[in-house]
């Protein structure tokens, strides 16, 4: 056999095998939205791709793999909504107008909250797990420009987590229903916290 048809079938097993992945994650997303990230089992996708379970571990080496794949790639397109709504003519300042699309597109995805889930504090980490904090790095460094909070102090380190951390508990709390019940909307608390985070850098420390 010649160098290029091996070469051509290196190239067509690699595509297969792609195309294979991208159908798998298709069937966890789909499985995902209907039934929750949390109760997704590598049986239920192979289920709902249409592959014998253990076919699985040839694209996942497990559930943890596939949930971090799925909120890496969630991650990516947060932070593309995210700085589409920067640039956006739309009432409100950036922070508020970035704030609100992190948190439509938070409500609907529950792959994030469920790959942090996985983590635990391990020193070793998979290839799945360091895409996915490349990417949740890269969301926390948009937000920090969006800020006007310098990702290079530790300051501006600890106010943009704490934002981060703000918006994921309005998700929770909008999400389970309690933010209406206590008489709150998103809207509302976005902007008081745009109004704590306003004003010049760097903030004055008490001595």
């Amino acid at each position: 056999m010649s160098e290029a048809v091996g070469a051509r079938r290196v190239e067509r097993r690699e595509r297969e095998h792609a195309a294979a992945r991208a159908s798998i994650l298709s069937a966890a997303r789909n499985l995902a939205v209907r039934e929750g990230a949390q109760g997704l089992t590598l049986r239920g996708v192979a289920a709902e791709a249409g592959y014998a379970p253990a076919a699985l571990y040839g694209y996942f080496r497990n559930r943890n793999e596939l949930i971090l794949t799925l909120a890496a790639d969630d991650l990516a397109q947060l932070t593309h909504a995210m700085r589409e709504a920067a640039k956006s003519d739309a009432p409100g300042s950036a922070l508020v107008r970035v704030a609100s699309a992190a948190l439509a597109r938070l409500r609907d995805s529950e792959t994030i909250a469920a790959a942090i889930s996985t983590l635990d504090s391990s020193t070793e980490s998979s290839g799945a797990e360091r895409v996915f904090n490349g990417r949740l790095i890269a969301w926390l460094k948009v937000l920090s420009e969006i800020a006007g909070r310098p990702s290079e102090s530790r300051d501006g380190q600890c106010d943009v987590l704490l934002i981060a951390a703000a918006l994921a508990g309005l998700v929770l709390l909008d999400r389970s229903g309690r933010l209406k019940a206590l008489g709150f909307h998103t809207n509302e608390l976005v902007e008081r916290l745009e109004g704590r985070f306003a004003g010049v850098w760097p903030p004055t420390h008490l001595p």
